[in-house]
């Protein structure tokens, strides 16, 4: 990193949006687990997209490598620089366009979190599908780049159906404004659906339109205890694919052990397994959900939910799972995608391998079930270096052998790049490095996530 290209990052952004400083760069430099760390030269925070095209063509022609960052709540280091890279942050990007309520859709900055999203499109009666724990800090641009999923999936798809429009600056500088107001539009590529998921390895997302949804006037949420993980499963492949479904999370009970006794909540059911059920509608389905619930094997009777507050209290069981994950230091995570019939099999294997590496060690597993979307986490794992690497590679393959992704809403990053080749042929590999050749001939942008 050279002075000259500090001085003109400042020239282009204004001196107090770049900063240098050793504690600034090290706090962001590390992954929001805890777990890996890089290094970085300086921070540049452009408040524009012509901004971000001018910060793009100086480190282009520098030679620098650049690591975009938006909330910085990825699982899996895609935040993290390994090069001595300029951090761009998206997070002065953060306009809120008006909400259109006829056409359902709102325009807004790649910086916005979700949580401002979900309230403005709550202030005019509407609903944005995509839903995470880390709302207030999770950036509308980061989920985008990741196709994050969340605790919605099941209902609205993950955030690439969201994605109307994208505005992206690329590589060489040059920006594209990809927006249409048809509904149907199939003139020529669909390049928005190109930068959704590429974890910004092809440009930097600056601007979205968003789609909205009309807000459903009944809701009714339940957690149900089972004994059996496979009680489960059947129970989920029931609700999966009925008619109003809005939400379907496994919860393990070694999580709800963890949240009763860290954060005071404790599940209202017994049983190992437990599994939020919510519907929702125009009409009460309260005799829906209890009626496919009569077969069901469950541990004593449901807690059901009607009203805001009890539904409220029932979804804490699940959303404090989050908060005391890191209660014995950062967990060791997993973001793995199973076919429904393969999640038994793979938590029993799973818990087998754990033991086996690193036995003090608690797994948690819970996540989006209607997808097979789990997230297993080892609490209170200390392994590190070659041990971990060891525990991190023979639990990539067992995915695979239970015929898994290796990853599902959470990306790549730079975590699992290794791992790609155990989810993606050769022929899809190279036709991604192609695309990014075309795009990146240089590979200075997001140099360490997915390929490395």
């Amino acid at each position: 990193m050279t002075e000259a290209l500090t001085e003109r990052l400042a020239a282009i952004v204004g001196a107090s949006q770049v900063s240098t400083d050793p504690d600034v760069l090290g706090g962001r430099s590390v992954d929001y687990t805890g777990r890996y760390r890089g290094r970085a030269a300086v921070l540049v925070r452009p408040g524009s997209a012509e901004e971000v095209a001018a910060v793009l063509t100086a480190c282009r022609d520098a030679g620098v490598s650049v690591t975009v960052q938006g909330g910085r709540t990825s699982l899996v280091a895609g935040t993290v620089p390994e090069h001595d890279d300029v951090l761009l942050s998206t997070e002065r990007l953060r306009e809120i366009g008006e909400v259109d309520t006829v056409e359902r859709r709102v325009q807004v900055g790649a910086g916005v979190t979700l949580a401002e999203v979900q309230r403005a499109a709550t202030a005019a009666g509407l609903v944005f599908g995509v839903d995470l724990a880390a709302r207030d800090s999770a950036t509308v641009g980061g989920m985008a780049s990741t196709n994050a999923g969340g605790l919605r999936t099941v209902c609205y798809g993950n955030m690439g159906e969201q994605v109307l429009g994208l505005d992206v600056v690329l590589p060489d500088g040059s920006v594209v404004h990809r927006h249409s107001q048809v509904r149907s539009d199939n003139t020529g590529y669909d390049l928005a659906s190109l930068f959704v998921g590429a974890e910004g390895t092809l440009g930097v997302i600056t601007g979205l339109d968003l789609r909205l949804h009309p807000s459903p006037r009944q809701r009714v949420t339940a957690i149900c205890g089972y004994a059996d993980l496979d009680a489960l499963i059947a129970t989920a492949r029931l609700f999966r694919d009925m008619e109003g479904i809005a939400a379907l999370e496994l919860i393990d009970a070694r999580a709800s052990a963890l949240t009763a006794e860290h954060a005071g909540v404790a599940a209202p059911v017994e049983g190992a397994w437990q599994l939020l059920i919510e519907l929702a509608g125009e009409t009460d389905l309260t005799d829906r959900l209890a009626e496919a619930l009569s077969e069901a094997e469950l541990c004593g009777e449901p807690a059901v939910g009607v009203d805001g507050g009890a539904q409220q209290r029932l979804w804490q069981v699940r959303e404090a799972v989050a908060d005391v994950l890191g209660v014995y230091g950062p967990p060791l995570k997993f973001d793995v995608s199973l076919p429904l019939s393969s999640i038994s099999a793979f938590a029993a294997e799973s818990a087998e391998l754990i033991a086996e590496h690193a036995p003090d060690a608690i797994p948690v597993l819970f996540g989006h079930v209607g997808e097979g979307n789990l997230h297993l986490n080892i609490v209170r794992c200390t392994l590190t270096g070659d041990r971990e690497h060891a525990l991190y590679t023979a639990m990539m393959a067992l995915i695979a052998r239970h015929d898994g992704n290796v990853s599902s809403e959470h990306g790549v990053g730079t975590r699992k790049r290794d791992y790609v080749s155990m989810s993606r042929t050769d022929a899809d590999i190279a036709a991604m490095r192609a695309v990014k050749a075309a795009f990146d001939p240089t590979g200075y942008l997001n140099p360490a996530v997915l390929f490395g």
